[in-house]
């Protein structure tokens, strides 16, 4: 019953200050990036901006339930070179596509058609770029895709389309791996832990806790170039799948 009581009164307190720094926030960022766009005209200027908009909107949402909720990113990468990534990570909560914001990289988030129906942000969305795989034929989606890329943007995917039931991982699709074989670019496996209750699936409830994102290194093109996307797809998952384990082992 006391953890009830807590855990309702820590739900209040992150809606409320949700709702009010959602309210003050994003029109900010409207008039930054309305603003700036004005001053510096260009479609490619704008869409950047409108992705960093996202992700510093990403950033306001993560730090809202502090201290109660705490996040920790882990970076294994010794050597980041800057270049554009294809990122990939497993999803266990509707809270994950706001936790890339910690990503200091210009992103765009592969998509379902959810995240373009939602208040303002879908606008945000369809203005920087986003895709959504559903609605693309594949052909067309690998030569998008492709073009972010090619341009310097980095491009994230939760392959399992859907978010787990508890920890377990589901099977993952294979749009990303095709689209590595395609552009030859850099697979980034992404580890995210402890977001399963932040809220659990089929509620709106958040729980306290703390959630890890752990960066893995890059599988460069000459190490996955002999794969077929089927087999990178199974390797990939076998990566994060046993760091999972290895960081939820030791806590």
């Amino acid at each position: 019953m006391i953890y009830r009581f807590k855990l309702y009164l820590l739900n209040l307190y992150f809606y409320t200050l949700f709702i009010l720094l959602s309210a003050t926030v994003i029109p900010l960022l409207t008039i930054y990036v309305g603003c700036s766009s004005l001053l510096f005209p260009s479609r490619r200027g704008t869409m950047k901006r409108f992705r960093r908009a996202i992700s510093w909107y990403g950033l306001v949402v993560i730090a809202c339930p502090y201290p109660f909720i705490k996040l920790r990113y882990e970076n294994c990468e010794e050597n980041d070179p800057g270049e554009p990534y294809i990122f990939v990570c497993n999803h266990r909560s509707a809270s994950d596509a706001f936790l890339m914001g910690i990503l200091p990289h210009e992103l765009v988030q592969i998509v379902n058609v959810w995240p373009f129906r939602i208040p303002v942000l879908g606008i945000y969305a369809k203005l920087a770029g986003y895709l959504n795989i559903r609605m693309i034929p594949p052909d067309q989606f690998i030569v998008s895709a492709s073009q972010l890329l090619q341009d310097g943007v980095s491009t994230v995917f939760f392959p399992e389309g859907t978010r787990a039931i508890g920890r377990k991982m589901g099977s993952f699709h294979g749009s990303a791996f095709r689209l590595a074989l395609a552009s030859k670019a850099s697979i980034v496996p992404l580890c995210i832990s402890g977001s399963e209750n932040i809220p659990p699936k089929g509620s709106s409830l958040l729980h306290p806790g703390i959630i890890t994102i752990r960066r893995l290194p890059a599988i460069t093109w000459e190490e996955y170039k002999d794969l077929t996307a089927f087999a990178l797809k199974n390797r990939v998952w076998k990566i994060i799948d046993h760091e999972l384990s290895a960081m939820e082992s030791t806590g």
